[in-house]
């Protein structure tokens, strides 16, 4: 096994997930193992796909059958599969800025409707996550880096179970508490400094999201997921799929 590639372990937990298996409509993926560990040298790498070894075959077909599989969501079914076998005990918010390569803003159109937000570091993406209780993703959502961290929690928790929901203060609001709330959950998000009246929150329990940051921690270490080359908003998103779906096969 090469640096970046799938264990037989981890291939054997994924083939039945993907495209291409005998009896599945259109053309057999024969090659999907030396398809998969491509993507991944280059998720790992952050390299040029130009830059992608001959071994795994040539580098414009790679690119364009990862393009595919983004387009028809192949990398977002291949996680949430993954994520079946989640700890619900309590769920966690957080989120995180990704830097825009100059490379990411080019091309027609620029940046728009491609989550791309400009601030005074320049170009940024923000990624926002919802943790299981052993701090693997379980739902990615992907902004411009200027949307605020609570405009997604709804989205995020929608049709999620637990019996509590952490998060920083960025998080506290009475609408999000009153959605934890119908959830049958507790919030256990400290107060922001502008509450006149404080809401105590279970401290000893709130300790625990710092597995979240951790999971943050992980998957910055695929350097296509620390900072932004992708100029189309799916193929990052794509990227990010593979990286969280990675996290669950370690």
């Amino acid at each position: 096994m090469k640096r970046y590639e799938l264990s037989d372990r981890q291939w054997a937990t994924i083939a039945p997930l993907l495209p291409g298996k005998a009896g599945d409509p259109g053309r057999t993926g024969a090659d999907n193992r030396l398809f998969v560990n491509g993507c991944l040298w280059v998720l790992r790498s952050g390299a040029h796909w130009c830059d992608l070894p001959e071994r795994y075959g040539k580098w414009k077909t790679v690119h364009r059958r990862f393009s595919r599989w983004c387009h028809a969501d192949v990398w977002e079914r291949v996680f949430a599969t993954l994520t079946a076998d989640r700890d619900n005990q309590y769920l966690m918010l957080d989120s995180t800025i990704v830097r825009a390569h100059q490379q990411a803003a080019t091309g027609k159109g620029g940046p728009k409707d491609q989550a791309l937000g400009r601030s005074r570091g320049g170009l940024t993406t923000k990624v926002h996550m919802l943790a299981d209780a052993l701090g693997r993703p379980l739902r990615v959502i992907v902004t411009a880096g200027q949307v605020g961290d609570i405009t997604q929690a709804p989205v995020l928790l929608e049709g999620q179970a637990g019996d509590a929901v952490l998060a920083d203060k960025a998080y506290d609001s009475n609408a999000l508490r009153a959605l934890i709330a119908g959830m049958g959950a507790e919030a256990v998000i400290p107060s922001n400094r502008t509450r006149k009246v404080v809401i105590p929150h279970d401290a000893d329990l709130y300790k625990h999201r710092n597995r979240i940051e951790r999971c943050f921690n992980r998957l910055k270490h695929f350097r296509r997921f620390a900072t932004r080359y992708d100029r189309r908003t799916v193929h990052f998103t794509g990227f990010i799929h593979l990286a969280a779906a990675m996290i669950w096969l370690r």
